[in-house]
């Protein structure tokens, strides 16, 4: 399929109600094609193209550009019913609207032009944390690098790559301590990617490592935005923090997802079987194990709609989300990331063999845990929710990618 699919569309995307409906219609076929994507290790045709028909890759892209730009909660809900249907799937969604809402409330306005011109639907890949460095010249960056994990670059038009600012051969230090660090955004045909897939989960998503294909490169200043402290330039306070919500929101969708559907296939294998002692329904122990594994889900769950029901809330009044709201959502990421990862583990213990085998029950319990290897689940990160709920922090702190500044 051509990376300029006729599929794509110009159109503004539908509301909430409609793209819920057409990503429960399209779970059939996610699940269809997952074992292909496996094969392939990236997303079939077929269920890309019936993405960008729909609309999903545009859940959080601003409405300036033609995007659907929902509530955080709504556009979890729908990346969550994808991710149940099949994790790398999900995974992939999740990146691609991740992207649209990045790139599409940060780039600049020509930037903005070039890479959504033509409608919102596009699709975009790379790693924003940075591998490369660049060094500032006139009109912008000449930046060179290798960068891994380029999820759903396959099927990619543009790309996304982190990178360190260079003075000579030191990085340069803004005021706070931090490193500076510059986002490019860079056409698919200057990248060479390695093909070299080949993980114990997530094995559809297509995250190969890449290099760029003429050693270093010019980007206009146009075509970046900064890590860290960028002011959105369109989308409104919804973008106001930048890459922490958006990549929260990301993580935590999928997790959702694959969690939930950990659990039912975990109950599905248990009707029925029997071994040397007993049906496996009849087992005392195992009932109230799973009922602790469903209890853990569902409260983590609730903390995560708990939590991003209160960013919303604010955002729909027209304030920033609080240090202490950000906290939440991450700290809401972290735990869920924890019990689905003991969830998953319960199951393949609890299926005596079934999951040594292929299968769903073993993709789920793959994928849960190629997703928690994610640098944002970092426990230096939830220490630093740790030390915004004690208050350890001064009244001018704000969130990083990484932590918190003051």
């Amino acid at each position: 399929m051509s990376r300029t699919s006729s599929a794509r569309t110009t159109a503004v995307v539908p509301g909430y109600s409609q793209l819920m409906r057409a990503a429960e219609a399209m779970a059939p076929l996610v699940e269809a094609e997952a074992a292909e994507a496996e094969r392939l290790t990236h997303m079939t045709d077929k269920v890309v193209a019936e993405f960008r028909s729909a609309g999903l890759n545009c859940l959080l892209t601003p409405k300036e550009l033609g995007g659907a730009q929902l509530p955080y909660s709504d556009a979890m809900r729908i990346v969550e019913k994808i991710a149940h249907a099949d994790g790398s799937t999900g995974w992939c969604l999740m990146v691609e609207c991740v992207m649209g809402g990045s790139m599409g409330s940060m780039l600049p306005q020509e930037g903005a032009q070039a890479v959504f011109g033509n409608g919102a639907d596009i699709i975009a890949a790379g790693n924003g944390v940075p591998r490369g460095f660049a060094r500032e010249v006139d009109g912008g960056y000449m930046f060179k690098g290798n960068w891994s994990y380029g999820s759903g670059i396959h099927h990619a038009e543009w790309i996304h790559s982190g990178c360190f600012v260079m003075d000579g051969d030191k990085m340069r230090m803004l005021e706070d301590g931090a490193p500076d660090i510059v986002l490019m955004h860079h056409p698919r045909d200057t990248i060479t990617p390695k093909g070299n897939w080949d993980t114990l989960g997530l094995r559809g998503t297509g995250s190969y490592d890449y290099t760029l294909t003429g050693g270093e490169i010019f980007i206009p200043r146009h075509m970046t935005y900064k890590f860290n402290g960028d002011t959105p330039k369109r989308g409104g306070i919804q973008y106001s923090a930048g890459l922490v919500t958006i990549t929260t929101w990301g993580h935590t969708s999928w997790a959702l997802g694959i969690g939930r559907r950990t659990l039912d296939e975990l109950a599905k294998m248990s009707h029925g079987r029997v071994d040397a002692f007993g049906k496996m329904t009849d087992s005392a122990a195992f009932k109230q194990k799973f009922a602790d594994a469903e209890a853990k889900y569902r409260a983590a769950r609730a903390f995560v709609y708990d939590a991003w029901g209160a960013v919303d809330e604010a955002y729909a009044n027209g304030r920033e989300a609080s240090v202490q709201e950000l906290a939440c959502i991450r700290m809401a990421m972290k735990h869920l990331h924890n019990v689905i990862s003991e969830n998953a583990t319960f199951a393949h213990i609890a299926s005596r063999g079934v999951s040594l085998r292929p299968g769903l029950l073993q993709r789920c319990y793959r994928d849960v845990h190629g997703g928690t290897q994610h640098i944002l689940l970092a426990d230096e990160i939830f220490q630093e929710c740790g030390r915004v709920m004690l208050g350890a922090i001064g009244k001018d702190a704000r969130w990083t990618m990484f932590g918190v500044h003051g």
